[in-house]
């Protein structure tokens, strides 16, 4: 059963490549690392702090173009470590079916929080059972 966490931290360092964001499960404790890029970092950063950019961003645009074409986001799940690589989902209602559209975890919660309102965010338990256990071998 996937979790429902909440996007609870955004690291943007100017001196190192990668950026971090953390989700923190809603009803626990459990928080959830993700490395992402500077541009997914600063896009999320802007939508949470609610700074409107003249034209579209690139998340902005993929939330447009499913709406104006009849699609309604309902959620994302990252749902997969494979190869050190986490692996997540937009899932979109579309004609009555629910869509699955693979996506960068750095992407998805970049479309999340672009949803007026922010789309629920769950991370499937077999995800957070391997990154606690390889937190813990550390």
């Amino acid at each position: 059963m996937p979790v429902a966490m909440e996007l609870a931290r955004i690291i943007i360092s100017e001196i190192n490549q990668e950026q971090v964001i953390y989700l923190k499960e809603i009803e626990g404790d459990r928080t959830f690392p993700i490395l992402i890029g500077i541009f997914e970092a600063t896009s999320i950063d802007r939508r949470v702090k609610q700074l409107e950019a003249q034209r579209p961003l690139t998340h902005d645009l993929l939330v447009s173009a499913v709406e104006t074409m009849g699609g309604e986001f309902q959620d994302v799940v990252i749902s997969e470590l494979r190869d050190h690589t986490y692996y997540a989902v937009l899932r979109v209602r579309f004609e009555g079916e629910l869509l699955e559209i693979d996506s960068r975890p750095s992407d998805a919660i970049a479309v999340a929080v672009t949803c007026d309102p922010t789309l629920p965010i769950f991370v499937s338990e077999d995800v957070l059972n391997d990154v606690m256990g390889s937190s813990e071998e550390m």
